[in-house]
């Protein structure tokens, strides 16, 4: 990888270019894939190796949402020694019927871990899922802000987001 900073290879690994139709129906000549930067284990390393300096003293958890903040908390579990959750969208409707897996979190301090933010609509209903069973919540990491409102309604919420990268950086490489 030579010189390239981190955010070079992020945005390497995940800018697509092409014909891509949007969750919104629209049509666009580029598109941010994230899997592709989760699913390549040495520069998830490295992410995750910057997003350990971000965890808030105190934490004694991760909550890692559905789908795509699962691999990072995992990593990031095993890089800082904290226990990693796993949060569904939705309980499940079968055996232990829960939205967060892993273990009793009453009482803890859990750090949200999302790979991308948008509107931050998920933070903020996990956050409230997690505090509905006991959970302290007030911070949340993720990968890159797409700076589209994401920051604004979690500390609506009571949460500091702090993302490694925001689009705007990415897109100016």
């Amino acid at each position: 990888m030579g010189g390239m900073t981190l955010a070079s290879r992020v945005f390497a690994a995940s800018h697509l270019t092409g014909t891509f139709v949007l969750r919104s129906g629209l049509t666009a000549d580029s598109y941010f894939d994230k899997y592709r930067f989760e699913s390549d284990p040495t520069l998830l390393a490295a992410i995750v190796e910057e997003l350990a300096a971000l965890v808030p003293p105190g934490t004694d958890g991760l909550a890692g949402l559905e789908l795509g903040g699962i691999p990072i908390a995992t990593m990031l579990s095993a890089t800082t020694g904290l226990p990693a959750f796993f949060v569904r969208k939705q309980a499940k409707k079968y055996g232990t019927e829960k939205t967060c897996e892993g273990g009793e979190i009453g009482g803890m301090r859990l750090l949200i871990v999302e790979d991308v933010v948008t509107t931050g609509g998920q933070i903020l209903l996990s956050a409230q899922d997690l505090r509905a069973e006991g959970a302290f919540v007030d911070h949340a990491l993720c990968v890159i802000d797409r700076e589209a409102g994401g920051m604004d309604v979690a500390a609506a919420e009571g949460i500091a987001l702090r993302p490694l990268f925001r689009m705007s950086e990415l897109e100016s490489l």
